[in-house]
């Protein structure tokens, strides 16, 4: 039973299918497949851009929908999710907390002005160099050589790279949308594959989900943290370095790869749980059933 009314309509775009990078276009025609197979099943037709022109298609498309969700690079999702939000029922993050997630520096001041772990900014010495406003591990690397306009660098931290994956709700007022103040859902703590090759570059290989830790309740209530002081609501990804504590490297204020993993596992419809989430009625738990291995060429292999 879902909490929608079947013959309704759900606006869904992902950025990265017109980008014209084959890598990125699969990673983001996963994620979009994985999404519009779950609202389907969760009584929804759904409606997808036809063209590149991702803002015009929102304003052409959107009205005529009952809910909406907006994936692209952190840095361009602020604005499609405003254009978004005036249209139709937003179930992603809201467009002023997506800014200021998108701003790696900023968050990161934040964060640590409320006491979560992130690595110290450093300005010399071997130190992780990434963009201020980035889309995952482009541009990352770890070096002891200046960084470019546009850049700030981080210590870099030894340790496990993992990540949470969490959905927050909101409440729906008169006047206003905002968090509700519940705990956010916890979907699944995942693994990252990240390599780093011999010029320094990060790059991202996919994760499994979900796994067993020993720290993992460490690692939850960091993530947790993370998104109740950025105020993000709807699907978000924390990434994490766990070293000797966890420490936030970057914050999704959207849907990421993880979600093609645990839709393959999950026994709930991540359609379901972002619509309840974003009327405030997200469920206390989900279920997952084994574990999956995902890849950033989209590919899913059960375990």
């Amino acid at each position: 039973m879902t909490v929608h009314d079947c013959c309704m309509k759900a606006f869904l775009a992902e950025y990265a299918s017109f980008a014209g990078d084959a890598s990125i276009a699969a990673e983001g025609a996963a994620m979009l497949g994985v999404l519009k197979a779950s609202f389907e099943a969760s009584g929804y037709e759904v409606v997808t851009p036809a063209s590149a022109d991702l803002d015009a298609e929102i304003r052409r498309l959107a009205p005529g929908c009952d809910a909406g969700l907006v994936i692209a690079p952190d840095p361009l999702l602020a604005g499609f999710t405003r254009t978004l939000e005036g249209l139709c029922h937003n179930v992603g993050c809201g467009a002023m907390n997506v800014a200021v997630a998108a701003n790696k520096q900023r968050s990161a001041a934040i964060l640590s002005a409320h006491g979560v772990p992130v690595p110290a900014e450093r300005t010399g010495g071997r130190r992780v160099i990434k963009p201020i406003r980035g889309c995952g591990a482009q541009g990352v690397r770890v070096t002891d050589g200046p960084a470019n306009e546009g850049e700030f660098g981080q210590e870099f931290i030894e340790g496990e790279h993992l990540s949470v994956s969490l959905v927050g709700s909101r409440v729906i007022g008169d006047a206003c949308e905002y968090w509700s103040g519940d705990p956010p859902l916890v979907l699944a703590l995942n693994r990252q594959a990240i390599e780093v090759d011999p010029e320094g570059r990060f790059h991202y290989r996919g994760g499994e989900t979900p796994i067993d830790h020993p720290r993992r309740d460490e690692c939850l209530a960091v993530a947790r943290k993370t998104v109740e002081v950025l105020g993000c609501q709807g699907y978000a990804g924390v990434d994490l370095v766990l070293g000797d504590q966890p420490y936030v490297v970057d914050v999704n204020p959207r849907v990421t790869t993880s979600v093609i993993g645990i839709a393959a596992v999950m026994q709930e419809e991540i359609a379901d749980l972002l619509v309840r989430a974003s009327k405030g009625q997200g469920p206390g738990e989900v279920h997952l059933a084994g574990r999956a291995r995902y890849g950033a060429d989209g590919t899913v292999t059960r375990l």
